[in-house]
């Protein structure tokens, strides 16, 4: 999947667990092998998103963060092949 074609999950503003809650939501429910980038602005998200990738068995790809902002771009996990 390109990284234009990444989902963004938008949870700038919002404090601890909701940055996760929003992110496994559009795990859940968007393709398997999918990006997706989360928008956060609580510091927990650095420490809550790996875990929350590591129990639906996808990866952190890269963390950035930029005036206050952290961009967290995650990949869920690929679809079993037969």
């Amino acid at each position: 999947m390109s990284e234009a074609a990444s989902i963004v999950v938008d949870a700038r503003g919002h404090r601890c667990p909701v940055p996760s809650l929003r992110l496994r939501k559009a795990a859940e429910s968007g393709p398997a092998g999918g990006r997706l980038v989360l928008l956060a602005t609580d510091p927990m998200a650095r420490i809550d998103v790996p875990y929350l990738m590591a129990d639906l068995g996808g990866r952190v790809v890269s963390v950035e963060e930029a005036d206050g902002v952290l961009t967290i771009t995650v990949e869920t996990r690929a679809a079993p092949t037969d």
